[in-house]
């Protein structure tokens, strides 16, 4: 069909015709026009709001960097004056702080990355005597502490096999630990495969991938462990400990909840000066006393510091609409400097 079939009345030549196919061709065209204009103009506001938004989402990570630089600087005063303990009563340790910016506010707050379980400190040399034991002190602590939590469905059997599950995804080979071990073939075999990382973990969260590892037991777990990446440095800060979890000294002292609960709450502000202090508690050595094992305690004596290396800096910081969160691992050097060893952007 062509455009004289379209409209009859050009055939006849008439002017008025001609005109209104001129009129209506012209109409099209301005309408089309106006389409584009209208795309454009939407595809410019838009890009003009990506431009806003990564301005103000860089400002706001610089507000981020900012809560960073100055909790380098309250480490550093803190330390200055108090070289050899690390307590809850210094300065880093005063909880979530907010401070008011130009357009928006920054929240941190710092946390001693050694009142934790380290669980990287399960990737240790299998070929290191264990004290006369089938399995490491840590390993043992480690099942204690699980037990001490007393989750549901959770009994010794369990503890154990989520041990030695964890023990293997951490290790360097692929040889099964123990019976609640898995390895390569228990994870390939699955609906979705995978690998173990034979590594250090990266966060808590990985634990989702371990084999028995169950969502109550992670959930319960992350507010007693932690993760400091490839490092399985395993030493308990005596002074930060917190008063609401007992577990931690039940689990690596073998000692009853009562006695636990009892050192953390009668713990001075400024904790322990020495590690031999924590030790010459009455509720510490009535227990130690009960242990003839010479070894075992000293292994439990060398889980403990009163000095702390590690520190978290959780930061949020907003600026106008837009919100950052930024996680900062620290370690104080010996010189008193502060190095970055990891920063992970958004919430864990």
């Amino acid at each position: 069909m062509n455009i004289t079939q379209l409209f009859p009345a050009i055939n006849k030549k008439s002017p008025k015709n001609v005109a209104g196919v001129a009129l209506i061709t012209v109409l099209l065209i301005v309408a089309l026009a106006a389409v584009l204009a209208t795309q454009m103009t939407a595809r410019l506001q838009l890009q003009m709001q990506r431009t806003n938004n990564i301005s103000l989402n860089q400002q706001a990570y610089w507000y981020a960097m900012g809560a960073e630089a100055f909790a380098k600087t309250i480490l550093i005063t803190t330390f200055e004056d108090e070289k050899d303990v690390t307590h809850l009563e210094q300065m880093w340790a005063q909880g979530e702080t907010s401070f008011p910016v130009d357009f928006g506010t920054i929240t941190g707050e710092i946390f001693d990355m050694q009142a934790c379980f380290n669980l990287n400190a399960l990737r240790f040399d299998r070929s290191t005597p264990s004290s006369g034991t089938k399995k490491p002190p840590i390993q043992l602590a480690f099942e204690e502490l699980i037990i001490s939590l007393n989750i549901d469905g959770v009994t010794q059997f369990e503890a154990e096999y989520m041990s030695d599950a964890l023990v293997d995804w951490l290790d360097k080979d692929s040889a099964i630990a123990s019976a609640g071990g898995a390895e390569d073939n228990d994870y390939s075999a699955k609906e979705f495969p995978y690998l173990p990382a034979n590594h250090y973990l990266s966060s808590i969260t990985e634990l989702r991938l371990i084999e028995h590892f169950t969502v109550p037991v992670i959930n319960k777990l992350k507010e007693y462990v932690c993760v400091l990446p490839n490092n399985n440095l395993h030493e308990l800060n005596l002074n930060t400990i917190s008063d609401k979890q007992p577990e931690l000294l039940m689990a690596f002292l073998d000692i009853p909840r009562a006695d636990a609960e009892s050192v953390l709450a009668n713990r001075e502000g400024d904790g322990f000066k020495t590690v031999k202090e924590f030790f010459s508690l009455p509720e510490i050595v009535k227990n130690k006393n009960k242990d003839k094992n010479k070894d075992k305690v000293d292994a439990q004596t060398d889980q403990f510091v009163v000095k702390s290396q590690y520190f978290k800096l959780k930061s949020t910081a907003s600026f106008n609409n837009s919100y950052f969160a930024l996680s900062t691992l620290m370690k104080v050097e010996e010189n008193n400097n502060i190095s970055v060893v990891s920063r992970i952007i958004g919430r864990e």
